[in-house]
């Protein structure tokens, strides 16, 4: 009776009521993400989303999509606030300059991702069966919503829903098989059972929902027992792994008269002894640092890969993040600047490059149809590249030697589902080096590395992953962190290198599947109004 009230209360609320109901539950979502991961408490916002649309009612189909639309808009800024307000930081690193731009990103960047949800509670509106067959509709709503999401404007999946069941390893592996957005799928229709029990008019059919979503819980969790293996995931020979977490301050990492300094700071931080069998560099075989590791261009600078150099040790190869200049292209008066991947090897040469593809809007570059507009209020991308970084061409493997072929990720591009493998032969680990530095001791690097790591799960490799300010980890084929430095810490970490697990179903179709269970999702609750 008392979840009958609630959703009474919830479906018959009007005005500013109505519009705090949404953004409350939404925001609530955000409880079940990381940091804390509490996935469970998921059945609040996809609960409440379903008594939201119940009470989205008018004389006409148009007024009927338009109220689920304003609950939409308001439940989906709720969850977008509640989950990127840490995007703020980044505006504080230079203060001066971008501060006064903060509610860009913390109010105005949630306010327009609003318009996925609330375009999807619009839709299933117009499609809103009686009874349980509500649920499949508002899941298979939202999962598109969350697809568009991750495509228009070169996309932002940061946040799908499906990361709330992501946090628990078991449950996480059905990515394998459908992606993010296959969990998606299944992670709003789990946590929108619920409300038919506060909405059924009679008692025949109250629990088919949630026992039927109760059953899909348990298959998720027994596919992922399945799945991950009982002991430690099997090594690559020979690859003794150090990874190397600075934990610079921002505003001194992009400070040039800090450059000498920094390499000092590198150097002596990657030649540390971690315990009396690791006498620093002596027993690697592979040293990693961060993206953007130098306020500088590296190639430019031989005196840094001399001292580089002087310190590798015979057959110890250097992986680093650093920007590269390109070639000057005719008519341009100066050379195009990449975010790269660069390796060096012991005698100071740069023997490989991967220039970053998916770069950062308003972060690294300015979209070209906003561009002018945006520099002519005074307002620049946050990197200090004149003009902005440019896009590599494509994502090719790295060869680095003594290891599998690298399947290079720079940054955000670790948070697109289905776009990380690499041109040809299949990659043997991913290697993800970022610089969360930009947003201090917040929720954003642990959301970060979560999305990271279930890429792991859907494609079934490795991930190594070096952070500036953290989280760096190695972990392996099924999303398990192997070895970790926490964020916000300076230090090392020795780790070997986890083999490739079996090529998995995801990786081979893609979001086939996803697209798929729409269709079935579709179907059924048709069957069901029938």
């Amino acid at each position: 009776m008392r979840l009958a009230a609630l959703a009474e209360a919830v479906i018959l609320a009007w005005g500013w009521r109505k519009r705090l109901i949404a953004l409350v539950a939404g925001a609530s979502g955000a409880l079940a993400l990381p940091p804390l991961d509490l996935w469970p408490l998921i059945i609040i916002p996809m609960t409440v989303a379903v008594w939201l649309v119940d009470g989205a009612v008018g004389t006409g189909r148009g007024s009927r999509f338009r109220a689920a639309f304003a609950a939409g808009w308001w439940w989906g800024f709720g969850f977008f606030l509640a989950g990127l307000w840490w995007l703020g930081a980044a505006f504080l690193v230079e203060a001066d300059k971008f501060a006064w731009a903060m509610p860009l990103g913390v109010v105005v960047l949630p306010a327009f991702l609003a318009l996925f949800p609330a375009l999807a509670f619009g839709a299933a509106r117009l499609a809103w069966p009686q009874g349980a067959g509500r649920i499949l509709v508002l899941a298979a709503a939202l999962a598109a919503s969350e697809w568009l999401r991750g495509h228009v404007l070169t996309g932002f999946p940061w946040n799908v829903y499906g990361m709330m069941l992501a946090g628990e390893i078991h449950l996480a592996q059905f990515a394998s098989l459908a992606g993010l957005y296959g969990l998606t799928l299944l992670a709003v229709a789990i946590g929108a059972a619920p409300a038919v029990l506060g909405t059924a008019k009679t008692r025949a059919g109250i629990w088919t929902a949630p026992l039927l979503a109760l059953a899909t819980l348990a298959g998720l969790f027994a596919f992922g027992l399945w799945r991950v293996p009982a002991g430690p995931s099997p090594v690559v020979a020979g690859v003794a792994l150090r990874l190397m977490q600075p934990n610079l301050p921002q505003d001194a990492k992009f400070n040039g008269r800090n450059g000498e300094a920094i390499l000092n700071r590198y150097l002596e931080l990657s030649d540390r002894a971690t315990s009396p069998t690791t006498p620093g560099l002596q027993r690697v075989t592979h040293l990693i640092w961060p993206e953007s590791a130098f306020p500088f261009l590296l190639g430019r600078e031989p005196r840094a890969l001399a001292r580089i150099a002087a310190v590798l040790p015979p057959d110890v190869t250097l992986i680093t993040g650093a920007a590269r200049a390109g070639e000057t292209l005719p008519g341009e008066s100066r050379p195009p600047i990449y975010n790269a991947i660069q390796v060096v090897n012991d005698e100071g040469v740069i023997v490989a490059s991967y220039d970053k593809v998916h770069l950062v809007p308003f972060g690294e570059y300015l979209p070209p149809f906003l561009e002018r507009l945006i520099r002519s209020v005074g307002l620049s991308e946050f990197v200090s590249i004149p003009g902005g970084f440019a896009a590599g061409r494509a994502r090719l493997p790295l060869a680095i030697k003594g290891l599998p072929g690298a399947a290079p990720l720079i940054c955000y591009e670790a948070v697109f589902p289905g776009e990380v493998a690499v041109r040809g032969p299949r990659a043997g680990f991913f290697l993800n080096l970022t610089n969360d530095g930009w947003f201090g001791q917040t929720s954003g690097p642990y959301q970060h590395f979560a999305q990271a790591r279930l890429r792991s799960v859907e494609e079934g490799l490795p991930l190594v992953r070096v952070a500036n300010t953290g989280i760096s980890a190695v972990v392996d084929a099924y999303g398990r962190t192997v070895a970790s430095l926490p964020l916000g810490v300076e230090g090392v970490l020795d780790a070997a290198l986890p083999r490739p697990g079996p090529t998995t179903f995801y990786a081979w179709a893609g979001d086939l599947v996803f697209a798929g269970m729409l269709l079935v999702f579709l179907a059924i609750s048709r069957l069901r109004a029938a």
